[in-house]
């Protein structure tokens, strides 16, 4: 591998920027890559403070309480890529993304440990009735009572999604003793002893504890509702440590009321404050045996510094390199680099005839072309040029005035 190889653009000239206290992990990362202007902020943005931060920014690293808008990235012209220093990616609009040219990543493994362990922490706290008893000693009431509190060993613990964290869940729960059920919409392929079902009311329906794994969208909306919650097994209890938005509140609220719920643990909410200190209000507060933590499913330093690492990678490949893998905007090509040749980025709509076009105008100027890659996904078009050296600056002038042309860069 050549070591000369780099970005064309002076990297003291190249500006990112971390929001939301990211893992100083990942500044390091860029400061040990030889970036010198890498400013790190302790909290989010709003709209108006990102139009104005962002404007000559290439790249930014956020995590969930940022939200980039169509109107954010139309000001920022100069935007290569977008680390989101977390699972999701529901912070960022990746059709306005996609029509920028602009490449988002994230961090979907790195965290998985973490939320698992807390949700069989929480699987104890619960089924112990650890929640009440900690409040009534700290009231200075002595409540040694075993009635109501059972083992975790020989439960069943039932999995709404089979995904990354879902299935570390599983294990860990067969190894505590437990019987696994897991729904989930496509085939997964079970672990150890960990039975698949059918239907969302056969698992609830015969779970003692039902842990929630799923993405937020308008299939997941409510997926927890009156009439689901009705279907629970009698002192169930609910964990979510997925999206604020898959469980109704309110309905469960009413369900613990009437003890047809035993106890929940939710650390994700439909509305969420800004920042450390804000006012924090749900319905289920001050509730028996319900556990309330702010977000924290992921925040362990463990996890932290392996976001912090794993986006600034991704980051730094698709900057110096071009690699897209991991992209949610950006086609995915893995790519190895050259001698002697420069490298062209070229992103355009997805369109008949543009990739003729590239052709055709490189060979009408006599532009030695050595390497191409090209990958595709429904909106986007993203084609890497490896040209001769000679020819590198007219060829990144010609390929600007290709028609579909989204963006285009020299990357070396």
């Amino acid at each position: 591998m050549s070591t000369f190889i780099t970005t064309s653009y002076p990297k003291d000239k190249i500006k990112v920027l971390f929001l939301e206290n990211i893992s100083e992990k990942a500044v390091q990362y860029f400061k040990v890559q030889g970036y010198t202007d890498v400013k790190k902020v302790a909290g989010a943005m709003s709209e108006e403070e990102l139009i104005k931060a962002i404007k000559d920014v290439h790249i930014l690293g956020i995590r969930s309480k940022t939200f980039i808008s169509k109107k954010v990235l139309d000001h920022a012209k100069k935007l290569q890529a977008i680390g989101c220093f977390c699972i999701g990616t529901n912070q960022v609009d990746l059709k306005a993304c996609k029509q920028n040219g602009v490449a988002v990543f994230n961090a979907p493994y790195s965290n998985t440990r973490s939320v698992a362990e807390l949700v069989i922490g929480a699987s104890i706290m619960l089924i112990r009735k650890v929640i009440d008893k900690n409040k009534a000693a700290h009231e200075g009431i002595w409540n040694k009572d075993a009635k109501g509190s059972f083992e975790l060993r020989g439960k069943t613990i039932g999995l709404i999604g089979y995904g990354n964290i879902g299935t570390q869940t599983s294990i860990m729960a067969e190894a505590m003793g437990m019987k696994v059920k897991f729904y989930d919409i496509e085939t997964k392929l079970p672990l150890g002893n960990a039975q698949s079902v059918k239907t969302l009311k056969e698992l609830v329906s015969t779970s003692d504890i039902i842990s929630l794994h799923v993405p937020e969208t308008n299939q997941t909306k409510n997926l927890i509702s009156k009439s689901v919650l009705k279907q629970f097994k009698q002192g169930a209890i609910l964990i979510n440590y997925a999206r604020g938005e898959v469980v109704d509140l309110d309905a469960l609220t009413q369900a613990l009321k009437e003890k047809q719920i035993g106890g929940a643990a939710i650390d994700v909410f439909p509305i969420e404050p800004e920042k450390n200190g804000d006012k924090f209000e749900s319905p289920l507060q001050g509730l028996s045996n319900v556990l309330l933590t702010p977000h924290v499913g992921g925040s362990t330093e463990e996890a932290q510094e392996n976001i912090g690492e794993d986006v600034s990678i991704k980051l730094y490949q698709y900057l110096e390199r071009g690699v897209s893998n991991g992209s949610h905007t950006i086609p995915s090509i893995s790519l190895p680099p050259v001698d002697n040749a420069h490298r062209i980025l070229h992103i355009h709509h997805n369109v008949p005839g543009v990739l003729s076009a590239i052709n055709t105008v490189m060979s009408k100027n006599k532009i030695n072309i050595v390497g191409q890659y090209l990958k595709t996904n429904e909106d986007i078009g993203y084609v890497v040029l490896d040209v001769d050296s000679k020819l590198s600056k007219k060829a990144i002038d010609l390929l600007r005035d290709v028609k579909h042309t989204i963006r285009a860069r020299m990357l070396y």
